[in-house]
């Protein structure tokens, strides 16, 4: 294995950035361009303050422990890595509910919260990042309203001195900043959703109309939200990658390992200021929307129709998927003939160049990327990666055979069991809804496409009234049942 190694900027920084979702691709992602920054400029004043607004305690004390360094492990392939230590995160916090060790187990939440509040209202943070996946953000994926009949919505609503959801961290904070003379922070958001920042703002106004019909409108008039589009491939962490970074000499838990490429498009609107994001190789835009629709689409998009697919052939990872020469070609059609339709592309975008670079992509061996972690909150992913865009070939009369299927195939997955009648966990938002409904119907499959099909909080309702669409989703159903996954796409790549 070929290492190159690149330290940590020395020195601490001051903090200027709050970032709500401690994962594993914030750490791999937003905070590897700020050490780029604060490495090539020596500018301190962009250090982060990460929290953890989830069920575990474990990273943020971690990351304490380690005096908040980590090595991200960038993978060129299997024979090629950089090794680069970032340095920029200056204190953790947890505002969840730790639920393995005792603390804050009886019920009570925000060990942290006090703090994070102190930090999220002082002058010196001028940016809010977020990456806290699409239900996150507590919005209907269909319609986009904000879920106000959602428990932790609820509570937000009935308490909201003590959030515990990050609209509802958001809505306090600014009206914190708001009673006090200080200025709005600009709400930066990095998940993988259209128009993030408009959504963004969706949740918090409409969250904050709910406490204080003034403060709702001066977060309209006064807050940024600009959009933004990430990409970078960063697998959660396995036993057998750290076991291979230890043979790197590597043994902190807060390591991250993902691909070598990475990208970044970002709305330039940041009234309090920026870092020189540019030089690190951050677009800075007017509008992110053709870049985010088509990375949901052709990226995000392919790798849920592997995901669904592969787990029902028991298949674990994206490597061991794409290398199969007909799901190769399910991608390929799918990417040219269904998302690359629904296009406004940037100018100068060669698509079948972007769909064979996202091919090589997959097929990257030094990266371990479960299928179970792509197939997580499906209810909340597909409408941005399947079927706005199904709904837009639709409307033009194009036919749309690979989606069908990876519908078909989401549907089937959410039984809790492949073709083999191996279990497995679903994680989504709906686990409970999609039980009653294979409970009821998981005999008769015209009813139970039906059922999944008619959930307007996933699906479009214009899309699920498409007479032909219906009809190719339960045919995919049936191939896959009668015929396996093989079977199923064999049919589709012949239609």
């Amino acid at each position: 294995m070929n290492v190159t190694y690149v330290a940590a900027a020395p020195g601490e920084g001051r903090i200027g950035i709050v970032h709500l979702g401690l994962g594993a691709f914030h750490r791999a992602h937003q905070t590897v361009y700020l050490e780029r920054h604060r490495r090539r400029t020596g500018d301190t004043a962009w250090g982060v303050s990460s929290a953890n607004l989830r069920s575990s305690v474990g990273l943020v004390d971690d990351l304490r422990e380690a005096g908040y360094r980590y090595p991200v492990v960038e993978y060129a392939d299997s024979e090629h890595a950089t090794l680069r230590e970032i340095g920029v995160i200056e204190e953790t916090h947890f505002t969840g509910q730790d639920k393995s060790s005792g603390r804050d187990g009886d019920g009570h939440w925000g060990r942290d919260l006090d703090a994070l509040l102190a930090r999220l209202a002082s002058p010196e943070v001028r940016i809010v990042t977020l990456a806290v996946t699409e239900k996150g953000y507590f919005l209907s994926p269909a319609g986009g309203e904000l879920l106000l009949g959602d428990p932790m919505i609820a509570a937000d609503i009935a308490d909201p001195s003590r959030p515990r959801t990050a609209p509802g961290l958001l809505v306090e904070a600014l009206s914190r900043r708001r009673e006090r003379g200080v200025a709005p922070f600009t709400v930066l958001s990095c998940d993988n959703m259209p128009d993030n920042g408009k959504r963004t703002r969706i949740a918090v106004i409409q969250l904050a109309r709910r406490r204080d019909a003034a403060l709702a409108r001066w977060i309209a008039t006064e807050v940024a939200f600009p959009c933004s589009m990430v990409d970078r491939i960063v697998p959660a962490m396995t036993a057998a990658d750290f076991s291979r970074l230890a043979d790197l000499g590597i043994q902190n838990p807060c390591a991250v390992v993902c691909e070598a490429f990475s990208q970044w498009v970002v709305e330039d609107d940041f009234p309090l200021g920026r870092p020189d994001w540019e030089a690190e190789g951050v677009e800075m835009v007017a509008d992110v929307a053709p870049f985010e629709t088509m990375k949901l689409r052709m990226l995000n998009g392919s790798h849920s129709l592997l995901a669904y697919l592969g787990a029902l052939a028991g298949i674990e990872t994206v490597f061991e998927a794409v290398r199969r020469d007909d799901l190769r070609a399910l991608l390929r059609r799918y990417m040219l003939e269904e998302a690359a339709p629904t296009l406004s592309l940037p100018e100068g975008m060669d698509l079948v160049a972007y769909a064979e670079s996202l091919l090589t992509r997959f097929a990257n061996d030094s990266l371990r990327h479960r299928l179970q972690q792509i197939a997580m909150d499906g209810s909340q992913k597909l409408p941005q990666r399947w079927l706005l865009g199904a709904q837009a070939c639709v409307e033009i009369g194009r036919p749309v055979p690979c989606t069908a299927l990876g519908v078909a195939a989401w549907i089937r997955y959410t039984a809790g069991h492949d073709l083999r009648g191996l279990p497995y966990p679903i994680d989504d938002p709906l686990t409970g809804r999609f039980a009653g409904l294979h409970d009821r119907y998981g005999r008769d499959p015209e009813a139970l496409v039906d059922a999944f099909l008619v959930m307007d909080d996933v699906v479009p309702p214009a899309l699920a009234a498409d007479a032909g669409f219906t009809a190719a989703v339960l045919a995919a159903y049936r191939h896959l049942t009668q015929y396996g996954p093989d079977g199923a796409i064999d049919v589709c790549l012949q239609t």
